[in-house]
């Protein structure tokens, strides 16, 4: 175990745990973090399994965490790390079960004040046109056949098939759509779970979020965006759903014999792995890349049904109801880029868990109009608090591989929360602080009160003052749907 007497201070917002601290790490832990986050971060596993994750073969630079970490299966929800190609590994753990969850960010010209009276129905209609919860069937059914398209083109799919305009896709990390993805490397088990799921919310910490542009901090970057003070802006935060999923067990399961096969020595069974140029290797990553795929069509088809929400409550009133894509990016996945690490130029397989990609100004795989200023990077908060859009820097290329942080981070289990919150009580404080919701389960909401979380604000301030992102907006919520 660590404490903090072990950490080297670099800055006010940056620590590292040396490769020294225990034999078998090969390289050294860095922590974006304030002196709380960081005692919040040692509160539980979260720099026990960095360590593990530091003690894996193969490893290119540090392993990075970010200020909103806590534990999650095998490495830390908040985690980066870049894997060499050639000698390392690539880990379904290190990616997590909800492959390429990520958030979509649309934007609109409805002033708040003129669509407060309307924000009842607006989640009403959320809730009735984008199913949500466990198990929850969507309406976009497919054939076997027609999932492996879904598969293979991700946000393409559902431009060809009318759920999506160019700009969405032009605005969605890697166009939506991961070359390379390999349906023969999933299982007919994740297929069945997948095939009935398109358009579909699911539950835990997935959500439709109206906000309003409560502040602008950048005006130029925000002006890119279509972000406007006082607007509404919707966020949609969901994932692979049961088809992600399965893919993730079936590989962790089947990774067990490869360890063995190919002598890994593993601090934790549960960072499983291969060689990234082995066949294990090579299936995991086609089959990942699938899931990934599958999400980003499915938060294209909830936009799509957003849209429709939206075009139903203020249609015919006079409100410009359009909304427009800002950014869809992904912050569960394992991909291959090339970065600057110990002044030396690699390609690495950089697997962010709980992390998003934010690249700096200038890289090619940012949208021309985003290009000059940095990639997008969206941070939702927790129903009651605030949720914010940031930039990449150069920081963030230097110090994390060009990646960020997700969201503000648990600090309670939803077993706690649960125990410690009446779903119907923070209904009611939720509805009176002027934030509609609508949820499928009180003990699900409860799972996700806000004191569950950070301080989403202070989170922000520990990325920022490290200089791994700069502000341009925060959101205020004012309606929710949970499944």
């Amino acid at each position: 175990m660590a404490s903090k007497t072990d950490f080297h201070k670099i800055d006010d917002y940056l620590w590292e745990l040396p490769a020294s601290h225990r034999g078998e790490m090969h390289t050294a832990v860095r922590i974006i973090a304030d002196d709380a986050l960081l005692e919040d971060a040692l509160g539980d596993l979260s720099v026990e399994q960095a360590m593990n994750v530091a003690s894996l073969p193969g490893l290119a630079g540090r392993v990075v965490v970010m200020p909103d970490v806590h534990q999650g299966y095998g490495m830390p929800i908040g985690g980066v790390m870049a894997a060499r190609i050639g000698e390392g590994m690539i880990s379904p753990g290190a990616v997590g079960y909800d492959i390429n969850c990520g958030v979509r960010l649309l934007s609109s010209s409805i002033v708040f004040e003129e669509a407060e009276d309307r924000l009842a129905d607006l989640a009403t209609a959320l809730y009735r046109n984008c199913p949500s919860g466990v198990g929850e069937k969507g309406s976009v059914p497919l054939t076997v056949d027609e999932l492996d398209r879904v598969c293979r083109e991700g946000a393409r799919w559902a431009l060809r098939k009318g759920y999506a305009d160019r700009n969405d896709v032009d605005r969605t990390e890697e166009e939506g759509c991961l070359e390379g993805a390999d349906t023969q490397q999933v299982s007919a088990r994740a297929k069945e779970r997948g095939r009935g799921q398109l358009g579909t919310l699911g539950a835990g910490n997935h959500f439709l979020e109206v906000d309003v542009v409560e502040r602008i901090f950048d005006a130029p970057a925000a002006a890119a965006m279509g972000l406007r003070e006082g607007c509404l802006a919707l966020q949609i935060h969901c994932g692979s759903r049961g088809f992600g999923h399965q893919i993730c067990t079936d590989y962790v399961q089947s990774f067990q014999s490869a360890v063995k096969r190919y002598g890994i020595r593993l601090p934790d069974r549960e960072l499983v792995c291969a060689p990234i140029d082995s066949a294990e290797g090579r299936a995991y990553l086609g089959a990942m890349k699938a899931a990934a795929n599958f999400a980003f069509a499915n938060r294209q088809v909830l936009a799509f049904h957003a849209r429709r929400s939206f075009k139903e409550v203020f249609g015919g009133t006079g409100i410009r109801w359009q909304l427009s894509q800002v950014y869809d990016l992904a912050h569960n996945m394992a991909k291959i880029e090339t970065h600057t690490i110990d002044g030396r130029r690699e390609k690495v397989c950089v697997h962010r868990k709980g992390a998003t990609r934010a690249f700096g100004p200038g890289h090619e795989g940012i949208p021309l109009e985003f290009r000059p200023l940095g990639q997008p990077v969206l941070v939702p908060g927790s129903m009651g608090t605030a949720s914010w859009v940031l930039l990449g820097t150069a920081g963030s290329m230097e110090l994390s591989y060009g990646s960020c942080c997700h969201g503000a981070g648990r600090v309670m289990s939803r077993a706690q929360a649960k125990r410690e919150v009446r779903g119907d009580r923070l209904r009611g404080d939720l509805e009176r602080s002027g934030v509609h919701i609508r949820a499928g389960s009180l003990p699900g909401l409860a799972e996700e009160a806000p004191q569950a979380y950070k301080d989403v604000d202070r989170v922000i301030a520990a990325v920022c003052g490290a200089g791994i992102a700069r502000k341009v907006a925060r959101l205020r919520p004012v309606a929710v749907v949970k499944g």
